[in-house]
C-alpha cells in the first residue's frame, strides 16, 4: 500500500490523550445532595444541543453555567459547578509518551471538541501540551468535527496539503470528516492499535 507522505500529526484531546469519566462528576454533585448528579447528567445529555452550543462558542459560558446552575437547583456555586463539571479527565500516559518521539519528525497540532471550562478547569494544566505547536479548539473557532470547517482550520493554520496530514480520534464519524477532507485518519482503539497504524503509515 503506498501511503502518501505525512508531516503534520493532528491528535485528537478526549478519550485518546484524556480519558474522561462523567461519574466523577456525578459523584461529586451527589456528595451535595443525594440524586443531584444523576439529575445534572440527565439533563445534560438529554439537552446536548445545549453542550454542542457551548462547544462551537455559540453559547457564552456564562449562559452556559446559569443554564447548569438552575438544573443544579443552585446548590452549588459557579466556581464549584466548573471544578466538578471538569474534575473527568485523567491522562493516557502511555499515547501522550509517544508525543516527544513523533515531535522529532513532524509538526504536531491538537483538534478537540471542547469548552472554555473544561480547558481552564480540566485539561490545561498537562504538560505534554507543550509538545503542540498549535491547539485547535472548536469553541474558538465556532466548528465542531466532523464539520468540514475545522479541519481546514488545521490547515489554514498548517499552510500543508491535505494530503499531508495524518488525524487520530476515538470517533469514527469525526475520522471520517478528516477522510473526506483529503487526510489520511484513523480510529483510536487502544494504545497497542495506534502503534500499529502508525507503523503502517511509516510514521513510527
Amino acid at each position: 500500500m503506498n501511503k502518501p507522505s505525512v508531516k503534520v500529526i493532528v491528535f485528537d484531546l478526549g478519550n485518546v490523550l484524556i480519558p474522561f469519566d462523567y461519574k466523577l462528576a456525578i459523584n461529586n454533585f451527589n456528595k451535595i445532595s443525594p440524586g443531584l448528579g444523576e439529575k445534572f447528567y440527565d439533563y445534560y445529555f438529554n439537552h446536548y444541543e445545549i453542550h454542542r452550543a457551548f462547544e462551537r462558542g455559540e453559547l457564552p459560558e456564562k449562559e452556559f453555567i446559569n443554564q447548569m446552575l438552575e438544573v443544579l437547583e443552585h446548590k452549588v456555586d459557579r466556581e464549584k459547578f466548573c471544578k466538578f463539571y471538569s474534575e473527568i479527565f485523567s491522562i493516557n500516559e502511555n499515547v501522550a509518551g509517544l508525543l516527544p518521539k513523533l515531535k522529532s519528525g513532524y509538526r504536531l497540532v491538537l483538534l478537540s471538541n471542547t469548552n472554555s471550562i473544561h480547558k481552564k478547569y480540566g485539561w490545561e494544566k498537562y504538560g505534554f501540551l507543550k509538545y503542540f505547536e498549535k491547539l485547535i479548539l472548536s469553541h474558538e473557532v465556532n466548528a465542531l468535527k466532523p464539520e468540514e470547517k475545522i479541519y481546514r482550520a488545521v490547515e489554514k493554520y498548517t499552510l500543508e496539503e491535505s494530503s499531508f496530514h495524518f488525524f487520530i480520534d476515538d470517533v469514527e464519524e469525526y475520522v471520517s470528516g478528516a477522510k473526506k477532507c483529503g487526510w489520511s485518519a484513523v480510529q483510536f482503539t487502544g494504545y497497542e492499535d495506534l502503534i500499529t497504524e502508525l507503523s503502517r503509515y511509516n510514521i513510527l
